[in-house]
């Protein structure tokens, strides 16, 4: 029993070891792999760790608060029930943020990785370039899905470590007299925090808006694998990644600064080729080349083959889920593939290589443009209230007007615009949350459409007057509670009965039914059929039949929670006319699923915290 025990410790620990490696390797994207070295050059060891820090912070904090609320309720799937509800409003800035981080991606090894070699002409290698990268990660994206990736990325990682090892040998002790502390700019100026306010705000939440790492959070807790251990290792050596980038570029500042750093639009100097430059330039030494390139190609690689599993994971996901008549006339396959995502992709980048544009011009939306969406995501995950509706127009509004003053910013060399774009989102969140009669501003369209109006509800009544609720009491048309009992009474008409005058045998099984309904709707008002995590099911359903009733006889059906355990909730009924005679009685078995993949579930606490009261 004892060595049971500590194997099962040793696999846990090997799993966040292995998970751990996945989180890291899926966040060393383009941006975090090469502004790391721009960042560096420009602002030297103190640029570099103000870049690293909230990165690997962002990256920590999106996976500890991910395992708090996957324990917010019991089983397995709860922090994928939790996402499919939770990420209902975001769908379409989900998708736009993982486009444009691959598109970034794969723009990002082409423009820092390939055209510094020089090869010509770029009309035939460009595109060749592009098309290898693309076929590289589809191909690992076909190959493991998200319960595999965790070995091909451990693979990965091993290469990663070799191409590490061989550039320090090649680079040998110059490699560590040789480098150089401090960058081309001071830290001690505006222009240095209007940088590094907007990396901080746009790493700290930039986790919660990337499918990638939410896939991952879900398969670790459906592991049973600690999400907070593992995306505390994968924070240490996504750091690890960047810190050895970061201290290369520190190294190469060191006598090849002036040649290999190009001014570009704006004045501003941009590094983040600098390594492929010096490590390619004449005589170069094919060992140390080739492992550079070979780590560029293995960091890279692993961020594309999580984002097309990811986008496969999200599109399926959408496809079964939504009624729109497209679903229905394109082929399944089409719908769910990732392939034209990444091709999209690929001709973004392959664009903006071609016209010579930089990484920060990809960053902008980052660190503007997302930021008030993952704040409001934030907020949504953790506030009852306005917050849970997404007022689209507006937040489209406020983050493109964000993205114009940051380039404004930008472009005109004020970092005080920068600072204000990405604050901006920020402020205009915190509005929206504590602003007075918020409600008015957070009704969705569906609730403006099915609400009726005064006027309607005056118009459909026939005598002119205004309908009220009826008064609570025993003849409420909508049942009240006797102690623990649901009671609904109505009258029996001509539709309920049969050839002979009485009542069909099928009715008393619908009115229990309409009962059910009606004493479901009194105690969880809020449920919305099309937001719900879990469907309610019927197991099994019995009546006993005591005596008849007629036509216009008062019935009265009346239901209560029989009892319940952690999966099944037993319900029972009886049925009595005016005079108070049983007319039947029986009960029901009810289940519970998953509205995302129907798989049973344990009685949510939503359900139990409704009914507990009359249990």
């Amino acid at each position: 029993m004892e060595n049971q025990t500590v194997t099962a410790t040793r696999f846990r620990f090997l799993n966040i070891l292995l998970w751990g490696n996945t989180v890291a390797l899926s966040w060393v994207w383009g941006l975090g792999l090469f502004f790391s070295v721009q960042f560096t050059v420009e602002f030297g060891m103190t640029g570099l760790l103000a870049f690293l820090i909230p990165n690997c912070l962002g990256l920590f904090i999106f996976g500890a608060v991910c395992d708090r609320i996957a324990r917010r309720q019991s089983g397995s799937e709860s922090l994928a029930i939790f996402f499919t509800n939770w990420s209902r409003p975001f769908r379409l800035v989900f998708f736009l943020y993982q486009i444009i981080a691959l598109s970034l991606t794969f723009f990002a090894l082409i423009r820092y990785g390939w055209q510094p070699l020089g090869l010509r002409p770029d009309s035939l290698y460009l595109p060749l370039t592009a098309l290898i990268i693309l076929a590289a990660g589809i191909l690992f994206g076909e190959e493991f899905s998200i319960r595999r990736i965790k070995y091909s990325h451990a693979g990965f990682l091993a290469l990663i470590i070799c191409c590490a090892s061989v550039i320090l040998a090649e680079l040998g002790s110059p490699y560590l007299r040789g480098i150089h502390c401090h960058g081309i700019l001071t830290t001690h100026d505006l222009n240095f925090w209007g940088y590094v306010i907007p990396i901080c705000i746009g790493f700290l939440v930039g986790p919660w808006l990337d499918l990638q790492q939410w896939q991952r959070a879900i398969q670790m807790h459906r592991e049973k694998t600690s999400i907070t251990a593992s995306y505390a290792f994968g924070a240490v050596l996504f750091g690890a990644i960047l810190l050895f980038h970061g201290v290369l570029a520190l190294w190469a500042m060191k006598g090849f600064t002036n040649n290999h750093i190009q001014t570009g639009l704006a004045g501003y100097p941009y590094a983040e080729s600098l390594l492929t430059r010096v490590f390619s330039a004449s005589p170069a030494n094919p060992w140390l080349l080739g492992a550079y390139l070979t780590f560029l190609s293995g960091c890279i690689l692993t961020t594309l083959d999580s984002g097309y599993i990811a986008l496969k994971w999200f599109f399926k996901s959408n496809a079964t889920k939504s009624k729109s008549i497209v679903f229905s006339i394109l082929p399944e396959r089409l719908l769910t593939s990732p392939i034209p995502a990444f091709i999209l992709c690929s001709i973004i980048a392959v664009t903006g290589a071609a016209i010579g544009i930089e990484l920060e011009y990809f960053m902008i939306f980052f660190a503007t443009f997302f930021v008030g969406y993952s704040a409001l995501a934030i907020s949504r995950a953790f506030v009852n209230g306005p917050v849970n509706v997404i007022p689209q127009v507006k937040m489209f509004c406020i983050g493109s007007l964000a993205v114009v003053i940051f380039s404004y910013g930008y472009f005109l060399h004020q970092p005080a615009f920068q600072i204000l774009a990405s604050l901006l989102p920020l402020g205009y969140v915190i509005w929206l949350m504590l602003k007075p009669f918020v409600g008015e501003d957070f009704t969705t369209d569906n609730e403006e459409l099915e609400e009726p109006s005064v006027a309607s509800v005056v118009s459909l009544n026939p005598v002119g007057t205004i309908l009220t609720t009826a008064s609570t009491g025993t003849h409420d048309i909508s049942g009240h509670f006797e102690d623990k009992w649901f009671v609904h009474t109505f009258i029996a008409t001509y539709a309920d009965t049969n050839s002979v005058g009485n009542v069909y045998f099928g009715m008393y099984a619908m009115w229990v039914g309409k009962t059910r309904e009606l004493f479901f709707n009194r105690l969880m008002p809020k449920f919305n059929l099309k937001e719900t995590p879990f469907y309610i099911l019927t197991r099994s359903f019995e009546h006993k039949f005591v005596r008849e009733t007629k036509e216009f006889e008062t019935v009265s059906v009346k239901i209560r929670v029989a009892s319940h355990n952690r999966k099944f909730a037993t319900l029972e009924h009886e049925i009595y006319d005016s005079s108070g005679s049983l007319l039947g009685k029986g009960s029901q078995s009810l289940l519970f699923v998953s509205s995302f993949d129907y798989k049973m579930l344990d009685i949510p606490q939503d359900v139990v915290n409704a009914f507990i009261a009359y249990a």
